[in-house]
Order: structure tokens, then sequence, then C-alpha cells
């Protein structure tokens, strides 16, 4: 069938498909000629012609089988290169690939001069899950028909996972022929940031940008890429951009105050504040969220604090709500300031006594921030007005028992199992506090309730290992250490507290430094970590290392008799021997009940 003749079924198939004029049953099956042979050239071309439309047509439809049944009966009637084509489709359409290959291959083997039997090829390979033949061919592809832009972009595509660099250069050729095209230009932005180009992915973005300057997703991209790169004006140039497209956009708003704020350009952040205090396009509520955005952030930075006390006090200027009270209360307890705290709570107390939901957030965001003294200010005031909510007893149990005020946190987290005795963080943090008290039994018949709700619950399986550790219940210990270290094999207290544990009985000390060390790349900075390690140190005969760690724990900690005493011993084994006493003796001093370090003071060494 010549060029002419596949031009014309082309035209023939668009023309019936646009006008969906007939289904497959206005178009019956020929009837097979038993003498094929006897049929001039011009009826055999005239028969594959009317199965090449009606399969089409089929495939159109989506009915493959019957459209290959079609194009097989075209192909008895004319073996040429587009009959070879529609065949190889409709062969991949009914997942025979083999087939398939066959007759894409036949395909271009008749006709090599047309480009979408090259595509074609690669569907097939690439559906055989063969990328690199798919790939081999549209390079074939690229190189016999250069200036083909489908089958340029089609091999970008392939190139992308495992030679990124070589898909970029395509599309970068493929732009200079189309101009800037969307699709091409979001292709290689998210190459680039694979690649971690980030310079080259703000270069794409921005390409992206001047097509649609309204993009809300791009100019945010761009944001934090510029941010990455300290490229401030920018940024604020496009948050700037973001905000005129959208006056109400507060974390936008967030987000170039706290840009202002970083670069300590206070005359920036109170120009900011004030057109957003003034600004009637944001109601209350957003301002009161900017606000209190700025307050969750004093926490980590203190320069935010005072921003969201001007916030919070001109919105006090201009409503009375209990709200920004409650958080001015807060913020006058940040800065000591316990008159004008207890001025704002007791105007919260009086004028909304109803909302638990506010004292719970407090609490719980000081608490989260390690705040336990204002925790515990706000979570008594709390519970007086409401003594049988979980939230607020949790909290402040919690609160107190980090104070190490373990009478009185136990009251409340006692309360807080019988208000929610099916919850497994409660009863563990009840019996570690018992545990603190010496109530060992107490706290062990809790553990193995909390155990029983939640067998996989790796910190009651590392209190329970903690108590039976001390009750030198060693094997019942080890084996509790074991099972929660196959759940959670990097949690930074099981592998800190077993490790000690080893350190203790000189067991297994190689293996207990490498547990302290998963520890300490947790949090580099926890003196019982440091402590441990350099106990372990000091087992291992390594003395002078053990009183690095140790001396360290001292410094960011607070003043333990054991790691006081630890360091009294690592002196002792360097020959310091006055300055061993001298710490043996302060380590007593900070708590008497240790007899073993009476001993040691009396005789004198270890």
């Amino acid at each position: 069938m010549n060029s002419t003749i596949i031009k014309f079924i082309s035209i023939l198939i668009l023309i019936f498909i646009l006008a969906g004029c007939a289904t497959s049953s206005d178009y019956p099956t020929k009837k097979e000629d038993n003498h094929k042979g006897l049929l001039s050239d011009k009826e055999r071309q005239r028969l594959a012609l009317e199965n090449v439309i009606d399969g089409n047509i089929l495939m159109a439809k989506s009915d493959y089988s019957l459209a290959l049944k079609k194009f097989e009966t075209a192909l008895s009637y004319d073996t040429s290169a587009g009959i070879c084509f529609a065949l190889s489709k409709a062969y991949l359409f009914n997942n025979r690939l083999n087939s398939a290959l066959q007759f894409a291959n036949k395909a271009i083997e008749l006709d090599s001069s047309i480009s979408d039997f090259y595509i074609l090829l690669s569907d097939v390979y690439s559906f055989g899950k063969k990328k690199n033949s798919a790939i081999e061919v549209l390079e074939k592809a690229v190189e016999k028909f250069p200036d083909n832009y489908q089958l340029q972009y089609k091999l970008a595509i392939f190139l992308e996972e495992d030679r990124p660099l070589r898909a970029i250069e395509l599309y970068e050729k493929l732009l200079k022929s189309v101009g800037s095209d969307w699709n091409i230009l979001a292709r290689i932005s998210d190459l680039q940031r694979r690649l971690g180009n980030i310079n080259d992915e703000i270069i794409a973005l921005e390409r992206l940008l001047k097509i649609d300057p309204g993009n809300k997703t791009i100019i945010k991209n761009l944001i934090d890429l510029y941010l990455i790169q300290n490229r401030n004006s920018q940024a604020i140039t496009l948050i700037d951009e973001l905000l005129e497209l959208n006056p109400e956009d507060i974390s936008s708003r967030q987000r170039k105050i706290d840009l202002y704020l970083n670069e300590k350009k206070w005359d920036k952040v109170y120009q900011e504040i004030e057109l957003i205090m003034k600004s009637d396009e944001l109601d209350y509520q957003s301002k009161f969220d900017i606000g209190y955005f700025f307050f969750e952030k004093s926490f980590r930075d203190s320069s935010a604090l005072q921003i969201s006390k001007m916030i919070f006090n001109q919105l006090d200027n201009d409503t009375s709500y209990w709200q920004i009270k409650l958080v001015l209360g807060a913020i006058a307890i940040n800065q000591r300031e316990d008159l004008k705290a207890i001025e704002y709570f007791k105007y919260v107390t009086e004028n909304a006594y109803w909302s638990v939901d506010s004292w719970v957030r407090l609490g719980a965001l000081h608490f989260d921030n390690k705040k336990y003294y204002e925790a515990e200010k706000i979570m008594l005031e709390a519970v007086e007005l409401f003594p049988n909510d979980y939230f607020i007893n949790f909290i402040l149990g919690l609160s107190l028992a980090q104070l190490g005020k373990n009478d009185t946190a136990a009251i409340y987290l006692k309360k807080s199992v019988n208000l929610n005795p099916r919850d497994v963080n409660t009863i563990s943090a009840y019996a570690y506090t018992l545990s603190q008290l010496k109530e060992q039994d107490s706290a062990i018949t809790y553990l193995e309730k909390a155990l029983f709700l939640n067998p996989n619950e790796v910190n009651v399986l590392g209190t329970l290992a903690l108590i039976y550790n001390e009750k030198k219940f060693y094997d019942k210990s080890d084996s509790l250490y074991e099972k929660a270290l196959l759940i959670s094999p990097d949690d930074a207290i099981i592998n800190n507290n077993y490790a000690y544990s080893l350190s203790t009985r000189g067991l297994q000390l190689e293996r207990a430094l490498q547990m302290v060390n998963i520890a300490l790349e947790k949090d580099s900075l926890s003196s019982a970590f440091l402590d441990t390690k350099g106990w372990i140190l000091y087992k291992l005969g390594r003395y002078e290392e053990a009183k690095f760690y140790v001396e360290r724990a001292v410094e960011v900690g607070t003043q333990s008799a054991v790691i006081i005493d630890h360091l009294g011993d690592i002196e002792f084994k360097l020959g310091n021997i006055e300055r061993a006493k001298e710490l043996w003796r302060k380590a007593f001093d900070l708590d008497p009940s240790k007899t073993e370090i009476e001993l040691k003071i009396i005789k004198g060494e270890i």
C-alpha cells in the first residue's frame, strides 16, 4: 500500500471517529473469498482498507479483541507497513507482546521512513519492561529524525531515571526548538531538584513563572529555594506578590515578618505588624493566628516573644476577648512578670471558665517546649476549674514529675489513670513515678497492665526493664531490653539504659559502647548519655576518655550524686586522690542515702 493510500486511511478514520457514525455492527465482517488468489490488486487493497478502517473504529471504542481480527483479515489481503503497524498496536493492546514486537519490527523493515513506527516499537519494549531496548530504538530514531520533537521528548522521559543529565540536555534542546513549554520546564525543574542543583532548579522555576506569573505553587517553591540560598530580598519580593494575589494569606505574612526578624530588621518587623493590625482585609482570627505563630516560635527564639506581645497587646486594646488574656498571661510568665500573669489568668477564669481546650493547649505547649515550671503554674490554675479533666491532670502530673515533685505528681497521674484507664502512656507515666518513689511492686503491676494492653510498647518495656534492673532481676530486665531493641533498635533511651545496666555489671562492654553511641547520635547533650559513655570507658580502663565524657555530663546537666561519684572514681584511677575525695564528699552531700559513697570517703579509696 503506497503513502497516498495510508494518508487516505488516516483521513477516513478521523472522519469516522469525529462523526461517531456507526458501531461495529454497522460494519459486518466481509465474507472471505475462498479464491483470494483470483482477486485483483485493486480489489485486495479495497478489502484491506475496509478492514483497517473497521479495525481502527473498533480500537477507538476499546474493542481491541475484535479490532485485532479485522487487522489480521486486512493483513491477509495486504502485507504493507501500515497494516503491520496497526496489527502491532492491536497485539499490544491485547497484551500479546511477542506478536506486537514482531509486527512493529516488520513495519520498520517495510518502511523505515515513518517515525510513528519507532515510537510504537519503543512502547512495545517499554510494556515488556525492556527499557534499555526502548531507549536504543528511540536513540536511533532521534538520529534518523532530528527534527521530530515527539521522539526527543519521549526519549528524554525514558532517560530521566537513569541518565538525568542526558534527559535535561534533550529537554533544553527541545526548548530551543519549540520555545518555552510548561511540561518540559516542569520536568527539568523536577530533575534538577532530584540532582540537588538548586541554582538550575531556580532557573527552571523562574522560566515557568514567566509562563504563569500567578502560579502560587511555583512562587512558594521559589521562595523556599531563595531562602535556602539566603537570597532574602528576592524571597520577600515573591512573598509580596503572593500577598497581592491573596491579602489574607496568613502564612506568607508570618513568613515575611519571620524573615525580617531573623535578619534583625526591627523597623521592618514593626512596620509589617502595624500594617497587619491596621488591615481591614484580615479579620480578628487571622491576626490572632499570626500572633500565636510568633508565641509558639518564641520557645525556640526568644526575640519572637516581643513580636507576639506587641500583636496581642494591640488586640487587647481592640477587644477584651479572654483568649487574648490567656496568651498574654503565658507571655507574662515567660518574662517573669508574675503579677501581670495572675491578673490575666484571673480574667480568664472569671470570663471563660468553660474553655478547657485553651488551658490544655497552653499547658501542653509549655510542656512540649520543656517549660515545666510555667506548665505547672498554668495547669494548677486549670485543675481548680476542671478537676476531672483527663488532659489537665495528665499534663500537670507530667510537669510535676519533670520538676522532681514525684509525691504530688503521683496524685494527678493516678487520677489520670482512673479517668483514662486504657491509655498506655498514662499508665506508664504513673508507673515510672511510682518507681521514683521506690514503690516498685506497684509500678510493676501497672506496667504489666500496660503491656497487656500493648505488648510492643517500647516505653513500657523500657520502664519495666529499668525497675527490674534496680531490683537486680537481671534476667527479666535484659529480656525486656532485648525485646525493646528488636522493636526499636535506634531508641535512644533503651540503648542508653541497657548500656548502663551492662556497664555496671561489667558485661558486653564493647556492645554497650556501641549502644550508647546510638543514644548520643540522637541527643549529644544528654548528661545521662554522656555519663553512661564515660562509665563504660571507665570500665574499659580508658580513664582519660572517661573523664572527658563525665565532665561533659556535669557541665550540661544538673548536679547529680551518681555522676559526681563517677567522676570521683575516675579521678582516683588517674591518681588524683584528693580531687577524688572532694568529689565523693560532694556526691554524698547531694544524696546522703548512698552509703557506698560514704564508705569510699572513710576508706579514702575505691
